[in-house]
């Protein structure tokens, strides 16, 4: 593997980056990124007013398969729930009076211009 092959890892790094940006964009604050707890990780945290939002970012190269939104399986998805639980008890905030929601950021095609898609209240 040469030092200029680019991982996995790169990309994540280079999507969430992207859906960060495209986010701040519209309106929406970082508070935080990366946020792993012992159910999963959650991939960007961002604020829509007083609304905490959950955002899981996926990358697929084409559409072939389903695309980006469809990587997201019901497995992951109820991980992604668990980790928003713990990452609001750990702020000392009450899941059930905080206002939040889970969206997904889908990006497809060329890295380095992919078509974003923002589905808002994904699950």
């Amino acid at each position: 593997m040469s030092k200029n092959s680019v991982t996995t890892h790169d990309i994540g790094q280079l999507t969430e980056t992207l859906a960060a940006d495209y986010l701040s964009q519209q309106g929406l604050v970082l508070i935080d990124r990366n946020v792993h707890s012992r159910q999963g990780e959650i991939d960007l945290i961002m604020l829509d007013d007083d609304c905490y939002v959950f955002c899981e970012v996926k990358y697929r190269k084409s559409s072939n398969y389903g695309g980006a939104i469809s990587a997201i399986s019901v497995s992951k998805q109820n991980k992604i729930k668990q980790s928003i639980t713990f990452y609001l008890h750990n702020k000392g905030l009450n899941e059930y009076n905080t206002p939040c929601r889970v969206d997904v950021i889908a990006l497809e095609g060329d890295i380095n211009s992919p078509t974003i898609t923002w589905l808002k209240n994904a699950f």
